[in-house]
């Protein structure tokens, strides 16, 4: 039998190391053997969420992975629109939301940037939305956030708020992307912290400071 490279993602490593140990202590537990290679290999890829490894072989084949475009292939930045501009002043450097906008064509906008910080495979408690929402934005409202990806219809819920999703969306218009775009141009290009030299007066006053006796 030939080997054939095979990559997956693991979305949630938590979940799909609980997911195989489950599955490994079950086994145990009904008196069965250790399982052998190809057992093993359908109980990872039953740990991802697929029927068995070919289940998973398939759905390897349909995400081939594309080359890098060449710097003069690569596509031109995307223009901003005046609201795509307001939305993105939001923002700060670190990609948090600083402000809920005044203006509704703004807010939606910056809708869709938060709408990127979660998994569509994944199924969110309300917690776990409002851990990402806060640390998404710099005011303190997360309940806010929260409602308003639902009102956009950016995620769902249940009723009884149990169980969240990211909604899937056709292909955003050339706005969308063009914020989306700056919006990560944006967190990439960041300033670096200022790193002191070792010898800096601020360095040599801490360890004069550290090595005086006490009393």
């Amino acid at each position: 039998m030939s080997r054939v490279a095979l990559a997956f993602d693991v979305p949630d490593a938590s979940l799909f190391a609980k997911s195989l140990g489950q599955s490994l202590k079950t086994r145990h537990a009904e008196g069965h053997p250790p399982p052998g290679h190809v057992e093993l290999l359908n109980l990872m890829a039953r740990a991802l969420g697929h029927r068995n490894l070919q289940s998973l072989q398939a759905g390897a084949r349909q995400k081939v992975p594309t080359p890098p475009l060449a710097p003069e292939d690569r596509p031109a930045p995307l223009a901003l629109s005046d609201n795509a501009r307001k939305a993105l002043m939001q923002f700060d450097s670190r990609g948090r939301l600083i402000r809920w906008p005044n203006k509704f064509s703004v807010q939606k906008l910056a809708m869709w940037v938060l709408w990127t910080l979660f998994d569509g495979r994944r199924v969110y408690t309300e917690a776990q939305v409002n851990e990402v929402l806060k640390a998404a934005n710099a005011f303190g409202d997360h309940v806010t956030l929260r409602r308003e990806l639902i009102n956009h219809k950016l995620l769902s819920r249940k009723p009884d708020c149990s169980e969240y999703r990211k909604l899937s969306q056709p292909r955003p218009d050339d706005e969308v992307r063009a914020l989306l775009q700056a919006w990560r141009l944006q967190r990439r290009t960041r300033s670096q912290p200022r790193i002191e030299r070792e010898d800096s007066p601020r360095k040599r006053q801490a360890a004069l400071k550290a090595a005086r006796p006490a009393g």
